[in-house]
């Protein structure tokens, strides 16, 4: 019986095409060399399992994924993401939040907020940008910060002191 080759156009599975690394430059001998600096690639989020649960406080430069359960209290320099089995009881200061679970407490986000379509927060946003996807659920109050505003209204009330020439 006649079947199709794996040759033929069509009948592989797609596969992502290769990219070359680019070149890297030789790096210098000595005592003082530096190590290369490997190619700009983002690392994966630091991630708290689903069959973990941890009470406490957790300070993160990193990305972070929380697919466990969470008490406490959380900061994070980078984004902070809570998976779609995630359970956070805790007051969350990150740069950026992205919610597909569940959040119990108030957020604090220099960035934006996202509450994805199964997501649940209960508690109060104070964020510069806010997104809430249909089918999520929000109870709480959102206080939009505008950081360009307030420095210029300082800038207005602050008097203005001149230099007289004699």
């Amino acid at each position: 019986m006649w079947s199709k080759s794996k040759d033929e156009p069509g009948t592989t599975p797609y596969q992502e095409p290769y990219r070359a690394s680019p070149p890297q430059s030789p790096a210098p001998q000595g005592p003082m060399a530096m190590p290369a600096q490997p190619a700009a690639r983002k690392a994966p989020p630091a991630s708290i399992g689903a069959s973990m649960r941890i009470k406490g406080e957790i300070h993160t430069r990193e990305d972070l994924l929380v697919d466990g359960e969470v008490d406490g209290v959380i900061e994070s320099e980078s984004l902070f993401t809570v998976g779609p089995n995630g359970k956070v009881r805790a007051n969350i200061r990150a740069c950026e939040v992205v919610i597909f679970g569940s959040v119990h407490g108030d957020v604090e986000v220099s960035g934006k907020i996202a509450i994805r379509e199964q997501g649940s927060l209960i508690g109060n946003i104070k964020s510069s940008g806010i997104s809430i996807d249909d089918g999520a659920y929000f109870k709480g109050s959102i206080d939009i910060i505008r950081p360009d505003l307030k420095a210029a209204k300082q800038s207005k009330t602050e008097p203005k002191i001149v230099a007289a020439a004699s």
